[in-house]
């Protein structure tokens, strides 16, 4: 029995989610797998019951479980809220909690999607590489920072720390990755202005001393973005600090068509968080029309990495892929000559094709 704690979370998040759901109570149909989930509260919805966005009940149940499924949080209804009590801390308290440092981001292009990228066909045609952004640390969690009054005006401040040792885990991560993989690494920085990032492309060069079967090269993150465009498919696994990954893996999501089709996998210690990268989408939430591929797909990151059914995984992507097939298509990746569908029924065809 695999023990999954849901977080369905704000906005499209508990739309995606429960198609998610149908997905995994369909496995079990199919395999000899036996899923408990139990379903908790993170982000606003948590606000709006308990007055936090995560409460240590919740996390402690996470922290117990097999793995972690979230769907997605916040909206413009907790916005005026100081930062400390906003539905995004508790996605942040959820890494933290788990510690799970590495954010695993896959981008890979359908073939049936490849006319849906922002760039040309020839450029995306086989697209496949792998972000993996430092998740725990970085910018996003520096304990230095507010907004003070000083004199006539007002001054905000965040700092950015990594600890070599948190740079060590994630880039050993990313090694092992491309050993899986075509064995080669860019790790992403600023090293010629930040004295951040000159630790963290020291600390990169010497674990790379225990990988001589991997290539290993370094970008500066401006450069990075550019050669996203220009050349993406030149990367295998890309490795980098909290931030820059953020923005990286976002603007990577378009190559592939939508930003609602690129699942994640959050990892650490123990427990895995899985998610769709895309986030509540307020403006669509409630109307059926979001992507739940995203989120299919996350629950075939998590067949692989936290229980080890690869043949569950695999089967997951090519139901996937078999939708895609057959021309049915959410509104965000919908073209001429498509079946447009709601997110219900989305979910509804990749079971299908999942039996």
């Amino acid at each position: 029995m695999k023990r999954i704690a849901v977080f369905p979370g704000d906005g499209i998040g508990p739309e995606v989610t429960a198609q998610a759901m149908k997905v995994l109570r369909t496995v079990e149909k199919i395999s000899n797998i036996k899923f408990e989930i139990e379903e908790l509260l993170a982000g606003g919805v948590s606000i709006d019951k308990h007055g936090i966005p995560l409460t240590s009940e919740a996390l402690e149940k996470a922290k117990n479980a097999d793995a972690v499924f979230l769907g997605a949080v916040g909206g413009p209804k907790w916005d005026s809220l100081p930062s400390d009590k906003r539905p995004e801390k508790g996605l942040l308290g959820l890494r933290k909690g788990l510690n799970a440092y590495a954010n695993v981001r896959p981008v890979k292009i359908f073939p049936q999607l490849v006319e849906r990228s922002s760039l040309k066909a020839e450029i995306v045609r086989g697209l496949d590489f792998v972000i993996l952004r430092e998740l725990v640390s970085g910018l996003y969690f520096g304990a230095q920072r507010g907004i003070e009054k000083i004199g006539e005006e007002e001054r905000g401040f965040n700092t950015m720390i990594y600890h070599s040792s948190e740079i060590e885990r994630i880039a050993r991560k990313a090694f092992e990755f491309a050993r899986r993989r075509r064995k080669k690494v860019t790790s992403v920085d600023k090293a010629n202005v930040l004295e951040v990032s000159q630790l963290w492309r020291k600390v990169v060069i010497g674990v790379h001393k225990d990988y001589p079967d991997v290539e290993l090269n370094h970008r500066y993150v401006d450069d990075c973005a550019m050669q996203l465009i220009r050349d993406p498919k030149q990367f295998d696994v890309i490795v980098t600090e909290n931030m820059f990954g953020d923005i990286l893996s976002d603007e990577a999501a378009m190559l592939t068509g939508s930003i609602g089709m690129l699942p994640s996998a959050s990892m650490g210690d123990k427990v895995a968080m899985y998610e769709p990268i895309h986030g509540s989408a307020p403006d669509i939430a409630g109307k059926d029309i979001a992507n739940p591929l995203a989120t299919i797909l996350s629950v075939a990151m998590m067949m692989d990495y936290s229980f080890h059914e690869a043949k569950a995984a695999r089967a997951i992507e090519a139901a996937v892929e078999r939708t895609l097939e057959a021309g049915y298509r959410t509104a965000d990746i919908f073209s001429e000559g498509t079946t447009k569908v709601g997110c219900s029924k989305m979910g509804d065809l990749v079971v299908e094709r999942l039996h």
